[in-house]
């Protein structure tokens, strides 16, 4: 009865508002990875526009919905900084790949990579540790950076036609994202370089 209970409750959190726009947001990776890579038509660059500014968006409301609606879960926990990255990941390649993204902007992509998979790597070990990593406010705006950026690169030679320096507006930004990238992995690592060898103590 009481396990009953307890699979009832958890198929319940995983199937709130908040986890079902988590999982929209991963769905919304490959959408707009093949957009991208299917056609050079401007068509394929605004509908993937389209697709990725909407799962930008539901990147701020799931965390907001779930806090509000107190339907924060393990599952959303988990789930909505590995969707964060494959977003962010996913687009980063495929601009590369089609050289809507080259030259020396490449650094700030890669810097961001980078950086990602550190923190990544930090959670899991302090996790471990039980020790928790919050996210700072700078982090956040690095997020909107990226996001914005990428919703540039995204446009590519479409939105050139529409408003000249897409790109460049693009490129600047990436760079934004990439410094404030470089400081909350700085900071994030000295957070939680207080916490090294903790496991050999125990």
């Amino acid at each position: 009865m009481i396990e009953t209970a307890i699979s009832s409750k958890t198929r319940s959190q995983a199937l709130a508002l908040p986890n079902l726009l988590t999982y929209g947001r991963c769905v919304a990776v490959p959408v707009v990875a093949g957009l991208l890579l299917w056609t050079t038509d401007h068509w394929a660059r605004w509908a993937a526009l389209g697709i990725y500014t909407a799962a930008a968006i539901t990147d701020f409301l799931d965390g907001y919905l779930a806090r509000i609606w107190q339907q924060q879960s393990p599952i959303g926990r988990m789930l909505d900084p590995i969707a964060d990255k494959l977003l962010v990941a996913a687009t980063l390649l495929v601009v590369v790949s089609d050289r809507t993204l080259s030259g020396w902007t490449i650094w700030a992509a890669i810097i961001i990579l980078c950086r990602e998979i550190l923190v990544s790597g930090l959670r899991e070990y302090l996790a471990e540790l039980k020790v928790h990593l919050p996210v700072s406010s700078i982090a956040k705006w690095k997020t909107v950076a990226q996001l914005f950026a990428l919703g540039f690169f995204i446009a590519g030679p479409a939105g050139e036609a529409v408003l000249p320096g897409t790109i460049k507006i693009g490129a600047a930004l990436l760079w934004v994202a990439a410094i404030l990238t470089l400081y909350t992995g700085f900071d994030y690592l000295q957070a939680a370089i207080v916490h090294f060898g903790d496991d050999d103590a125990r």
